[in-house]
């Protein structure tokens, strides 16, 4: 992991300061976090499979992107960014949806403390994976992703499990589902 600085946040996503970003996982600061979901046409979700070299969480399937802004950038263009740095894809009209907060212990000595921001859009586009971050992708209907979650819980990220009803609600507020 390189030495990224992610962005540490009060329980009302103030700003208080910065953190190398290996740091605030080993100490559990709560920071600023995105989370992107994408869904196409045909009312799938687009599934990433995090690279097996991921500092956590590693091999498991989550949202299209998940990552930190920097120091500076504003949440909607960190999610932009994140998107076309991991997936090859570029969606201009990303929705805010919600944001929440949670800690999860992790392995490897790693507490995932974050004040997550929640993105929803919509994308034909052919994802194109960088395979620093990811391992595989697929776009799954609802249906799937329900079944898998109630068998193979252990298969998704903390995250993705916490948040994918949430998600659901809203990308039918947004028309996308």
């Amino acid at each position: 992991m390189n030495e990224e600085s992610v962005i540490l946040v009060d329980a009302n996503d103030n700003e208080i300061g910065t953190a190398e970003k290996l740091h605030a996982h080993t100490t559990g600061q709560l920071h600023r976090a995105i989370s992107v979901f994408i869904f196409n046409s045909e009312k799938k979700m687009l599934l990433q499979q995090r690279d097996y070299d991921k500092y956590h969480s590693a091999g498991l399937w989550s949202n299209a992107c998940c990552s930190h802004p920097r120091p500076g950038e504003n949440t909607k263009d960190a999610a932009r960014r994140r998107l076309k740095e991991e997936m090859g894809i570029d969606v201009s009209d990303l929705q805010f949806a919600f944001h929440f907060t949670y800690r999860a212990e992790l392995e490897n000595d790693l507490t995932e403390h974050e004040f997550d921001h929640v993105f929803i859009g919509k994308s034909d586009a052919v994802p194109v994976k960088n395979p620093d971050e990811v391992v595989d992708f697929n776009y799954f209907t609802i249906e799937e992703i329900e079944s898998d979650l109630h068998n193979y819980p252990e298969h998704f990220t903390y995250w993705f499990r916490l948040i994918f009803e949430r998600v659901k609600t809203e990308a039918q507020k947004f028309r996308i589902l």
